[in-house]
């Protein structure tokens, strides 16, 4: 039976997916916190919030590569909009992440944001993995995200990013996740839905919930057929 990894970073983020779940089981304790088990169709998944920001990201991640052996890694939650086009509780898929704080060019022939493994400033999910949910839902569209350790509310701040990295999308746990399964040869999706766009930290706090509703559907389905 196949192992699946689903990852979120909140517990409000979490919830929606529990509820979709017919029976979960605690299976491990990480960070203090439980790790759930769940059948679907022929896969087992392997349930843990993460905690907010990229190390806690990363760390779930390799734990669940390590400790549960899982095979491919799905992430989703909720995200800000960086681009008019990316609208509140829409749902997309992360083509590549933008870890926009890393930054060695005071010493190194690389461009802002680029680990020097990688040819640009994009980490790229795995192609195979992602063209799969394409075909399977061919509405939803595929962005770049950027990924950092801070809630972007500045509209200032969320034009740099656009404008920069053309990133449609922010976050802050994708980098993390994104960079360990990718070390790990371990195949990574992203699923985000919209939570947050021009009102910053006022539209997160009165639609995480809501958004966060939008994409358990998807997620169970993608978690059953890849």
């Amino acid at each position: 039976m196949k192992r699946i990894g689903l990852i979120a970073a909140m517990t409000k983020e979490l919830e929606p997916l529990l509820a979709a779940c017919e029976k979960t089981e605690e299976c491990a304790v990480f960070g203090g916190k439980k790790v759930l088990k769940a059948c679907v169709s022929d896969k087992e998944l392997y349930i843990i919030e993460s905690g907010v920001g990229e190390i806690y990201a990363a760390a779930a991640t390799q734990f669940l590569i390590t400790a549960m052996s899982v095979e491919a890694v799905i992430n989703f939650g909720v995200c800000g909009s960086l681009s008019p086009r990316q609208t509140l509780k829409k749902t997309v898929f992360v083509k590549g992440v933008v870890h926009y704080e890393m930054d060695m060019t005071a010493i190194d022939d690389l461009k802002v944001g680029q680990y020097g493994e990688y040819p640009s400033e994009v980490i790229p999910v795995n192609a195979g993995l992602l063209d799969k949910a394409k075909n399977m839902f061919p509405e939803i569209e595929a962005v770049l995200c950027a990924s950092g350790n801070k809630f972007i509310a500045d509209k200032k701040e969320k034009e740099y990013l656009y404008d920069t990295f053309k990133t449609e999308v922010c976050e802050m746990e994708s980098a993390g996740i994104l960079l360990t399964c990718n070390l790990n040869k371990v195949p990574c999706l992203m699923v985000k839905a919209i939570s947050d766009a021009d009102g910053g930290a006022g539209d997160f706090l009165k639609t995480v919930h809501e958004a966060a509703r939008v994409y358990i559907s998807l997620v169970m389905k993608l978690a059953s057929e890849i």
